[in-house]
């Protein structure tokens, strides 16, 4: 059985790729959540008044790879203190966010992010909004895979 796990770190083409070349990861969906919009299109998005993440849903076998495995890739693939941006990339739908869809998930988030806050890795405190997995809009299909449609080009800027 497979569980889902949702993540928002910046642009949501680098993000889906770090994720989908996780062992045990079955399969990504690029989408839209956390906002008040129905049907939100990525012009909407991006003009900033939805209030929606651009985020990766996951889909991933927990016999092979645990939720805190994921959480540890979320950490390590984006800068979690930047507020409402990653690099270049400026605008609330670049938010830092984990969107969790179980209380067992939600108590591992919070675990975690408190761990990153106290691991002394980064020089400011972290930004990540911890809030519950709600209605999900997946994104235009030319959004779904990019990078391996587009070969290799992204905007995900590791950290």
């Amino acid at each position: 059985m497979t569980e889902t796990a949702v993540f928002a770190a910046g642009c949501f083409w680098g993000v889906e790729q770090v994720f989908r070349d996780t062992d045990g990861v079955i399969d990504t969906e690029v989408g839209y959540t956390g906002g008040h919009k129905d049907n939100p299109t990525y012009k909407d998005v991006c003009s900033k008044t939805t209030g929606h993440a651009e985020a990766v849903k996951v889909e991933f076998d927990p016999d092979v790879v645990s939720y805190e495995k994921l959480l540890s890739v979320f950490w390590d693939s984006h800068d979690p203190t930047q507020v409402n941006r990653q690099g270049p990339d400026v605008g609330d739908q670049y938010r830092t966010a984990i969107f969790t869809t179980s209380d067992a998930q939600l108590n591992a988030a919070i675990a975690s992010r408190a761990a990153e806050d106290a691991s002394g890795r980064h020089s400011r405190l972290i930004a990540t909004e911890i809030e519950p997995f709600g209605a999900w809009w997946k994104a235009e299909e030319y959004h779904q895979q990019y990078v391996e449609k587009n070969g290799g080009a992204a905007c995900h800027i590791p950290t």
